[in-house]
């Protein structure tokens, strides 16, 4: 017997291409609810017959976070557990169990893998925590686009960790993302001072090549107080530099990558980023330097976006190009087989792989 009354709950608009994909990954639960906000592409008549509760309503002007809620509206009030996702994502099996199973009588939130991206071979690429399990009536969704929920609730807010419940993220690539920055710049107007739209608006201009606007944005964000997630902090910086060195400004961009070593030393992701700019800029000494610090890191972020390129051959692949370069042979060797144990069908690795081995035989003889 089930522990929970769990509900699924969604959004949608013309998603006809994934609903029955959705709706098998979704049948766990014990209902699927499901607000249209204007679909004419048959995508309200095939999740009835699949057997979700639709409702149809329209948001305009359109808000995510006022759709969101409408939602969750519709979710019914005996409902224990409420699991928000949206149709181009797809649960692992089993997740029901495992989410019971982590459940407490006084949990508010459940926190597990979301899988973002993927590379070609299908292993994760983009991947962090993700957030949308919640009680019923101690929440609320908040922000115009890249929306998040909110407590509310009297209590403790009590968050548990959902061991191997992943979500994995399939979407429609041609899906345009023209509406966010509109919306993002709504969300600062709104709440200049809030940290969170500033860092994805700036984050938008560097999305679009918007350097400047990018940097002056993300400095404000900076400067916020309300900017003490050091994480974030740390992307912001990340940005500025990928924004100054696109602008041809290698100094400033070498600057805010050190930066954003220092306040979060712990992740990769500015290690490897800053030794991606100086592969670029041939600086191979840097290169070498940058990758023996990255590879020290062990553990992912737990709280936070770990990009893909950070835990691939990205780092060992850079390390034997700086260490060729350096004519450290054997250590350049060393990194390129283990850039060929992470992506084993690459030909460029394992053409660097061949090229390193015959260079050192050529030395010994």
């Amino acid at each position: 017997m089930n522990k929970y009354k769990i509900c699924v709950y969604a959004i949608c608009k013309n998603e006809l291409q994934f609903v029955d994909r959705w709706i098998d990954s979704m049948n766990e639960a014990d209902l699927i609810v499901v607000t249209d906000t204007g679909s004419d592409d048959g995508t309200v008549e095939r999740l009835r017959e699949r057997g979700a509760t639709v409702y149809v309503e329209k948001v305009n002007p359109w808000r995510f976070d006022v759709a969101r809620n409408i939602s969750l509206d519709h979710v019914p009030d005996d409902v224990d557990i409420c699991v928000c996702t949206d149709l181009d994502e797809v649960f692992e099996s089993g997740w029901r169990k495992r989410l019971e199973d982590a459940w407490t009588s006084d949990a508010k939130m459940g926190r597990y893998i979301y899988n973002w991206s993927f590379k070609g071979d299908g292993s994760p690429d983009v991947q962090f925590n993700y957030f949308k399990v919640h009680t019923r009536k101690d929440y609320k969704w908040v922000y115009p686009v890249h929306e998040c929920i909110r407590y509310i609730g009297k209590e403790p807010e009590i968050q548990v960790f959902v061991d191997r419940m992943v979500l994995n993220h399939f979407p429609d690539n041609k899906k345009s993302r023209s509406s966010y920055l509109p919306l993002l710049e709504l969300a600062v107007k709104e709440s200049p001072e809030d940290d969170r739209s500033t860092y994805y608006l700036g984050r938008e201009y560097m999305y679009g090549g918007r350097w400047l606007e990018c940097i002056e944005t993300l400095k404000r964000h900076l400067s916020l107080k309300s900017s003490v997630w050091k994480e974030e902090r740390c992307a912001s910086m990340r940005w500025i530099a990928l924004s100054y060195y696109r602008l041809s400004n290698v100094r400033e961009a070498c600057s805010w990558y050190y930066r954003a070593i220092a306040e979060c030393p712990g992740m990769r992701d500015p290690y490897v980023e800053f030794a991606k700019m100086s592969y670029e800029l041939k600086d191979w000494a840097k290169v070498f330097y940058l990758v023996e610090e990255a590879l020290k890191i062990k553990e992912k972020s737990s709280t936070y976006v770990n990009m893909g390129y950070s835990w691939d051959h990205t780092p060992y692949d850079l390390g034997s190009i700086s260490c060729y370069y350096l004519g450290m042979y054997e250590k350049s060797l060393d990194y390129a087989k283990k850039a060929v144990e992470k992506s084993p069908n690459d030909s460029r690795l394992l053409n660097n792989l061949s090229l390193i081995e015959n260079k050192i035989k050529d030395i010994r003889k």
